[in-house]
């Protein structure tokens, strides 16, 4: 009876966002009414949702905070223009579709999808007006080196929010999040755009005037503060990992924080791009306010995840599926794939999984891989109940049939070779 209960909760969840409704709202109802059908009495579902509120933003608000304001100094800094420059001078026109995907890697590990896709978007219209290639054609490769990013590499929301959920480490998460994106965005985003785009000039009325003369910050300044908390974290992490004590060995232990790392990035940004405080404080104060909606959809997302487990349907799923005998980070995948079909929302698809699969970890599976199934999970099959979908066929100008031959190719993909990657890492790790 409790897994029909949870099945009208996300029938119902899916209806509600599918009338427009905000998913922090819908998650918060979703989560109320259905920890109530499910026997929970008021006082325990309100104690639940309080609890997974804080549990999932406590360890993570600060570096969801921190990476937007990273983000949005990046942006209005003009590095990230500058690295496109850069890196389109070295790659040529033969191999545009590298220095596009490089781009996407570099800008999408600070930025958050969107931000990213408007920052990138008419860079890649201008390029293909300089180059005379499809925009299309040139930005597949962009939009798949986004979607790897958020799905896959802290410090984007989704990603950081899984790591809270199953106690993952974050530095591991980055570096296994690293061995998988670089070979999925070489595929999904080089050799599929080659085989289902043709190369020659999209018919399209608007023309973007490419001007590198611009006042942009130096190569070395840019490539450092676009990677600067990557470098830290991962420097940590692996400074760290030694079980034996040594000098300095602190110092390693406080860059692997997320937290930590973000901000001495963000006070080396300021210093480094010379940017007058006042306009930096601004850049601040809009990357947080863009990513507001985010976190509390994420935090609501932790209130219906805490419903389940406080009610115990993960031990439900955990039972049901027992006699499968499936990899945990298969079931987590297909669990999470589904909903992301269903509910449209990557990130919403992902924190509603995490509470159903958490109670699967056993002691052969590493929390890090968890977090990269459910990632590869929430990427599935993108369709029109995704805004992502909608976004990429307006800005290309696409027809529905188009979208779903290019993107949503793209995004499954993506997706299957992410839960590919996955099993093959949880074979060496």
């Amino acid at each position: 009876m409790s897994l029909f209960i949870l099945l009208f909760g996300i029938l119902l969840l899916f209806v509600l966002i599918l009338k427009k409704i905000n998913p922090m709202i819908a998650l918060l109802a979703v989560a109320m009414i259905t920890g109530l059908l499910l026997g929970m009495p008021i006082t325990k579902v309100m104690g639940a949702i309080s609890n997974g509120i804080g549990s999932t933003l406590g360890g993570m608000v600060m570096v969801l905070a921190l990476g937007a304001m990273m983000g949005k100094i990046i942006e209005d800094s003009g590095a990230a223009k500058k690295i496109v420059f850069i890196l389109i001078r070295a790659f040529g026109q033969q191999n545009i579709q590298w220095a596009v995907l490089l781009t996407g890697l570099l800008v999408g590990i600070p930025l958050f999808y969107n931000a990213g896709f408007v920052v990138l978007i008419p860079l890649v219209f201008a390029i293909s007006a300089a180059t005379g290639l499809s925009k299309l054609y040139i930005g597949l490769p962009m939009a798949t080196a986004l979607s790897v990013t958020h799905g896959f590499l802290p410090p984007h929301p989704g990603p950081v929010a899984l790591a809270g959920i199953f106690h993952a480490d974050i530095g591991k998460t980055l570096i296994y999040g690293l061995a998988l994106s670089l070979p999925i965005a070489v595929i999904a985003g080089v050799y599929l755009p080659r085989l289902i785009i043709k190369r020659n000039p999209a018919n399209t009325p608007q023309f973007f005037v490419w001007n590198e003369d611009e006042h942009l910050p130096s190569a070395t300044r840019s490539f450092i503060t676009a990677l600067l908390p990557v470098f830290l974290i991962i420097a940590g992490t692996l400074g760290s990992s030694f079980k034996m004590e040594y000098p300095g060995k602190a110092i390693f232990i406080f860059l692997a924080d997320p937290t930590a790392a973000l901000l001495l990035s963000v006070i080396l940004t300021l210093l480094l791009q010379k940017v007058a405080i006042a306009k930096a404080m601004e850049s601040c104060t809009e990357g947080v306010k863009s990513i507001a909606m985010i976190v509390l959809i994420i935090a609501a997302g932790g209130a219906f995840k805490q419903i389940l487990i406080d009610s115990g349907m993960g031990e439900t799923v955990k039972a049901l599926t027992g006699g499968l005998n499936l990899s945990p980070l298969l079931l987590a995948w297909l669990i999470t794939a589904s909903l992301r079909i269903t509910l449209g929302s990557a990130t919403v698809a992902a924190l509603t999984a995490s509470g159903m699969v958490l109670p699967l970890i056993g002691s052969g599976t590493p929390p890090e891989l968890m977090v990269l199934s459910v990632g590869a999970g929430s990427l599935m099959f993108s369709h029109v109940n995704d805004t992502g979908f909608w976004m990429f066929k307006e800005y290309f100008n696409l027809s529905l049939k188009e979208t779903f031959s290019t993107w949503t190719v793209m995004e499954s993909l993506v997706s299957v070779l992410g839960l590919v990657g996955v099993l093959l890492l949880n074979q060496i790790v």
